[in-house]
């Protein structure tokens, strides 16, 4: 896997969401389901933009949203802790890897 994370995203997890680009690799490694895929009309990239809800090492919940390349690249887009709303939605429909 690797992550491409561009200088702006980089800015924004450090001052708007107080996340680490650490936390954010814990979370793909923590990860245990799905993707889902953001299709809400404003967000919709091609490739697909999608998202997932993941702890890190010491247990903090975070959101993160990327854009999937070919041969397992991942371009960042943001990572923050989600709201409630978000969390349920993707207990109801993530699976289990």
């Amino acid at each position: 896997m690797r992550l491409i994370v561009s200088p702006a995203v980089l800015q924004k997890l450090k001052t708007r969401h107080h996340v680490t680009i650490d936390e954010v690799g814990e979370c793909f490694l923590n990860q245990t389901r799905v993707f889902l895929e953001d299709d809400r009309t404003e967000h919709m990239t091609m490739p697909p933009t999608m998202w997932f809800i993941s702890e890190t090492d010491k247990g903090r919940t975070l959101k993160v949203v990327f854009i999937e390349h070919p041969s397992q690249i991942y371009e960042l887009k943001t990572a923050y802790e989600p709201s409630p709303e978000e969390e349920r939605i993707y207990d109801k429909y993530a699976q289990l890897i």
